[in-house]
């Protein structure tokens, strides 16, 4: 048994599989439904309105519905999209067993302890036919999947199969249906619209479960006399077949497999059996120590059971469905219901080449684990786990592909795994003594070799070396030198798969991807939430791999995406340009056409082929926030740029890259104060004065732009920023201005309009204004302040500003080659290379050719109304556009 999913809760009763979504729904004892996705092994929804038990659960084929029954006398009928109960149907008398959609028409069939069958129609939420005839609690009860009858098993010891032709004859024609439904208070149920048409008798106690074959006229039930029970039936009359003995405890759910010639059961003596339907012996048990089983369900496309338990419920395969194969340039090998079968890429030729011995199944995963290709001597190597494990070696003629019917005579011997290690050499694992055995091909022993590690498998690792599996690392073995060549911890490798030139290798574990070197040496690990399934590498040394549900690709530097969503698993076995090669689980070769573009535009950029990457971005459709987010965090934000169309990511990452001009034109469209705030911070590290200034002109930033004009020498528009201070009856920033001014006058004039008359005449005195100084004395009177004797005055006075015009680059932004690819700079090609020459594009901005901004007047710095008709010519001032 290979569990794929397993749930702790209350006892599962009632269990169905959804026909295309990983979904499955648990009913449970405690009288809550779960619905499971599987494959993520998450709880998606839980549904709680029963009252008691709920023993019955199916999904509809087709709708977004599934129907529940339960020991509180009531079928719903649920939306799972709508997360609610759409109706409820009233009819049965005592707890319901199972409850069952039609596979095509709009009814359900139940089973109740009220020794009845139910058939409902969920459209007009009617009931329109009672099946009696059973004396005793009925187990269960289903349709036909192609057939007009139902099953029903019953505690009175009998199986029953019921004909309902009649009933839906009377569905096809409306105003039957309607007469029907007149007639239904009649109670005249049961011999009209379904009759009887097997009693099956042989069971000596009660009978728990009945179910039909899925295509053969077959029955299996299981009873609480502990025996499974086959039966056939025909035109006239059905007859019991076979009874399978080896249950210890009442049979609680018996089923056929859907895909195989088997019979599933499960018991409350806790065990799961298999059974062989042909020679009808027990093939596999599979026990749980504490849990008894009440219910088995099986997927309707896919290779899934699932059955319920006292604690919970497991989802599980009775057998790999993962096809072993070898590929060897342009060819596969690869084996499929007992045959070796040869696929040519090029061509996209199949032919069956010959066939292989496979055992009687005694057992379970019989078929062939792996596949290992000896090309020059065109030999084939095929382990299994028969026997404990074994290998067979077979060799191919070269005239029988194309015709696949001659049974070839196979050298056979026991060992855990099996590979080619040379042209005429193969290596066998011998577990026990974990010692290596190199054989010729004549299946005879050249070489021993003890492994450095404890290993259970082992790999091809190149001409004469081997990749030893332990449970938690791997080595490369070799064989000649025995020698390690490497070794690499790992979670537990299934799977290896060596690039075209052997420099790498992806080592796969259920839920991890290790990429490393020839020699082990490790270059990167994904983790994946839902197992892997496969993997292969492309052309260009990309790893594309899949897992339960996606093709995915995977970069040495551990960069990894989603290519495109599977709805079944596949196994790549070979990457071609654009198009990857696969086997899915029915053993079929399909080809699958991929978008590459994202993975070769990353590989591009990281093996920096810059020249590719412009041309993809030009000519592909590459978007989306995870390319911006991956150009951001590798460092490119100037190529993000090219893929952003919102404003505020398009400022961002133009500030992050230096890109002044498109960060101007953004903080235009955003016009918001933060915006512009960033804007003159980053203007300032590069030293653009021009597009600091007008940043600080749009959030009114009055002290900045002052010391802005005090570092830069603008000594006219220092004293235009007073009279705007004057203006704005701002004294601070009045007094400010003259400091950096060095306007002592202005300064003296502040203080005294203020009323701070001392400081005045102090400033004035030390300063050399005798006559100010004597008309503020003479306005103080007695309190003229006495100024400090024998100290010389030190004269509060700016320092003269470093002349200069235009900008200064204080960071030096050099011009990427991606730059030329701007096409909203509205600039020519020829300008844009000549500013890659010079490197400092920074200085070269032209403000009018960007976005048509400029420098406004005072008017614009102002708030509305602030400036006067007296003071309006005398404040107002214009900057120059800046060049």
């Amino acid at each position: 048994m290979l569990t794929k999913f397993e749930t702790k809760s209350n006892r599962v009763k009632g269990l169905s599989f959804h026909s295309k979504r990983p979904w499955i729904l648990a009913s449970l004892h405690s009288g809550v439904i779960q619905l499971w996705d599987y494959r993520m092994g998450t709880l998606i929804d839980r549904f709680d309105e029963h009252d008691g038990p709920v023993r019955g659960v199916h999904f509809h084929k087709s709708q977004p519905l599934f129907v529940s029954g339960g020991d509180d006398y009531k079928i719903k009928v649920w939306n799972y999209k709508l997360h609610r109960c759409l109706f409820t149907l009233l009819g049965h008398l005592d707890y319901i067993r199972t409850v069952q959609f039609h596979h095509e028409y709009p009814w359900i069939v139940s089973a109740s302890d009220d020794q009845t069958i139910r058939i409902w129609n969920w459209q007009s939420r009617t009931c329109i036919s009672v099946l009696t005839g059973h004396n005793h609690y009925v187990m269960c009860a289903s349709f036909h999947p192609k057939e007009d009858l139902v099953v029903s098993a019953s505690l009175d010891q009998t199986v029953r199969v019921w004909d309902i032709g009649a009933l839906r004859k009377k569905t096809v024609s409306p105003a039957d249906d309607i007469l029907r439904l007149s007639q239904m208070n009649t109670d005249l149920f049961g011999g009209v619209d379904a009759v009887v048409k097997y009693v099956l008798e042989g069971h000596d106690r009660g009978v728990n479960w009945a179910a039909f074959h899925p295509s053969l006229p077959l029955i299996v039930s299981g009873a609480d006399d502990r025996q499974v029970k086959l039966w056939r039936m025909n035109d006239t009359k059905a007859w019991e077949v076979d009874t399978l003995r080896g249950h210890m405890n009442n049979v609680s759910c018996v089923m056929f497999h859907a895909k195989q010639d088997i019979i599933v059961s499960n018991s409350e003596d806790r065990s799961i059996r298999v059974w062989d339907v042909t020679k009808r012996t027990g093939v596999q048990t599979f026990r749980r120590e504490h849990d008894r089983f009440w219910i088995l369900a099986s997927h309707p496309e896919m290779n899934l059971l699932a059955a319920g338990h006292d604690s919970g419920m497991i989802v599980f395969k009775l057998e790999r469905e993962r096809p072993a194969f070898a590929v060897s340039g342009d060819s596969l090998f690869y084996t499929k219901d007992r045959f070796l079968r040869f696929y040519e890429f090029s061509a996209q030729k199949d032919t069956q080449v010959m066939p292989i011995r496979r055992p009687g199944s005694t057992s379970l995963n019989q078929s062939p684990r792996t596949l290992s290709y000896s090309p020059t001597e065109n030999a084939v190597l095929i382990c299994s786990d028969v026997d404990g494990g074994s290998y067979e070696l077979y060799f191919i003629p070269k005239d029988s592909i194309g015709r696949g019917d001659s049974l070839p005579e196979a050298k056979r011997g026991p060992g855990g795994s099996a590979v080619f290690v040379a042209r005429n050499r193969f290596a066998v694992l011998e577990k026990s003594n974990n010692q290596v055995l190199v054989k010729n091909l004549k299946n005879e022993i050249v070489k021993k070799s003890a492994l450095p590690i404890a290993a259970d498998a082992i790999f091809y690792a190149g001409t004469g070396n081997l990749l030893c599996r332990a449970e938690d690392r791997v080595v490369i073995f070799d064989l000649q030198q025995r020698l390690v060549l490497g070794e690499l911890q790992t979670p537990f490798v299934k799977y290896v798969v060596w690039s075209h030139d052997m420099e790498s290798v992806a080592l796969l574990s259920k839920h991890a991807i290790i990429i490393a070197s020839k020699k082990l040496v490790h270059q990167c690990t994904l983790h994946e939430t839902i197992r892997v399934k496969s993997g292969a590498w492309d052309d260009n040394g990309v790893f594309i791999y899949t897992t339960l549900n996606h093709i995915k690709y995977c970069l040495s530097n551990g960069d990894s995406g989603i290519i495109r969503t599977l709805d079944v698993p596949i196994y790549v076995t070979k990457v071609s340009g654009n198009t990857i090669f696969c086997l899915d689980r029915d053993g079929k070769n399909r080809s699958i056409v991929i978008d590459a573009t994202e993975y070769i535009f990353k590989l591009s950029l990281l093996k920096k082929r810059y020249d590719h990457v412009m041309s993809m971005i030009r000519n592909s459709q590459l978007c989306g926030e995870a390319v911006i987010a991956y150009l951001q965090q590798k460092g490119f934000p100037d190529v993000a740029l090219h893929f952003v169309k919102d404003e505020r990511t398009r400022f961002n990452l133009a500030i992050e890259s230096g890109n002044i001009q498109i960060a101007v034109a953004s903080a235009t469209a955003i016009d918001e104060k933060d915006y512009w705030y960033r804007l003159g911070v980053e203007a300032l590290r590069q030293g653009n004065a021009g597009i600091v200034e007008y940043a600080y002109q749009r959030t009114k930033n009055f002290e900045r732009l002052s010391f802005l004009y005090l570092i830069t020498g603008n000594i006219e528009k220092l004293s235009k920023m007073m009279k705007i201070a004057e203006v704005k009856n701002d004294v601070m920033g009045q007094f400010h201005n003259a400091l950096y001014l060095g306007d002592v006058r202005e300064r003296v004039k502040i203080l005294e309009n203020v009323g701070h008359l001392p400081l005045a005449y102090i400033t004035a005195s030390t300063h050399g204004l005798q006559d100010v100084a004597e008309r503020l004395a003479a306005a103080l009177g007695d309190n003229v302040p006495s100024l400090p004797e024998g100290k010389t005055a030190s004269l509060l006075m700016p320092r003269a500003p470093v002349m200069c015009s235009g900008d200064w680059p204080l960071l030096r932004v050099m011009k990427g080659i991606f730059e030329g690819g701007l096409d909203n700079i509205g600039r020519g090609a020829a300008d844009e290379e000549d500013e890659a020459a010079d490197g400092d594009w920074g200085e070269e901005l032209d403000m009018v050719d960007v976005d048509g901004l400029q420098n406004g007047d005072v008017t614009a710095i102002l708030e509305d109304g602030e400036v006067t008709a007296e003071n309006e010519e005398e404040a107002g001032w214009e900057l120059e556009d800046l060049e």
